[in-house]
């Protein structure tokens, strides 16, 4: 269970979420030691990110949720870096999707700036299924980033749709052969790095100020609708659910 950090020539470094087992989900301590990478990255001399999962069955399935689930202020704060939730981040990231994109593994998807899937690759937010508050950015970016209608129909059904799908919502930018994804998005960020830093960073600063101003305006809000999801009977069932793989009941 590791963040893989891996130069790719002069000015592109490749971040690989690497959990194969479990989907690539993220424990708390992965999460913590991608919120540490972001900040490394964004004071070093890089000038693009490619982001992807290990092996080809999921980019990231997420926070895995089979283990802590408890969420206070400070566990949401290590979350929400991870995931560049409220950050002004300056350095462009490439996604290279390479399987299953789910729960907090889309709405980390959503701090990436250009998108490829391969084919088989799924997307979803199935944390409402699950009596969980989609608090990683979903319910704040996807609106914006995919609008009003595809937004919701994610976040309130918990169904998964496929790559070609995702490309015609516009939550990626093309769906790419499995060979292809990676050769691709090294070559996009490699694209992206060949131009003036000064003039892409300011792009990405700006950009990405305005979401996480956005962001932060929602984040009291934001908070107390989780609490108020977590200590509901609702969550007590579904977590069960989850865990002993049968469907809740909830009443």
């Amino acid at each position: 269970m590791e963040i893989r950090v891996e130069p790719h020539g002069t000015h592109v470094v490749v971040v690989t979420i690497d959990n194969q087992p479990r989907r690539n989900a993220m424990t708390r301590a992965m999460l913590a030691d991608l919120a540490r990478v972001w900040d490394e990255l964004e004071r070093g001399p890089c000038r693009c990110i490619v982001l992807t999962g290990a092996g080809e069955r999921a980019f990231t399935a997420g926070a895995d949720i089979s283990g802590d689930l408890s969420a206070s202020a400070e566990t949401a704060k290590v979350v929400s870096h991870a995931l560049l939730k409220q950050d002004t981040y300056t350095k462009p990231i490439v996604a290279a999707v390479n399987g299953d994109c789910a729960g907090g593994g889309l709405e980390l998807l959503l701090c990436t700036d250009v998108r490829a899937a391969a084919p088989h690759a799924r997307f979803g937010l199935p944390e409402v299924k699950w009596s969980i508050y989609p608090f990683g950015g979903a319910t704040i970016k996807l609106v914006q980033q995919i609008g009003h209608v595809h937004a919701m129909e994610l976040l309130l059904t918990a169904t998964l749709i496929d790559a070609a799908e995702a490309a015609r919502i516009g939550l990626v930018n093309r769906v790419l052969p499995v060979a292809e994804l990676m050769p691709w998005a090294l070559a996009t960020a490699e694209q992206i790095a060949a131009n003036s830093p000064s003039a892409v960073q300011a792009v990405k600063r700006q950009i990405s100020a305005t979401i996480a101003e956005h962001a932060r305006s929602r984040e009291a809000l934001e908070q107390e609708l989780g609490d108020r999801v977590r200590s509901s009977p609702h969550f007590r069932e579904g977590v069960a659910a989850f865990r002993e793989k049968r469907r809740p009941e909830y009443q």
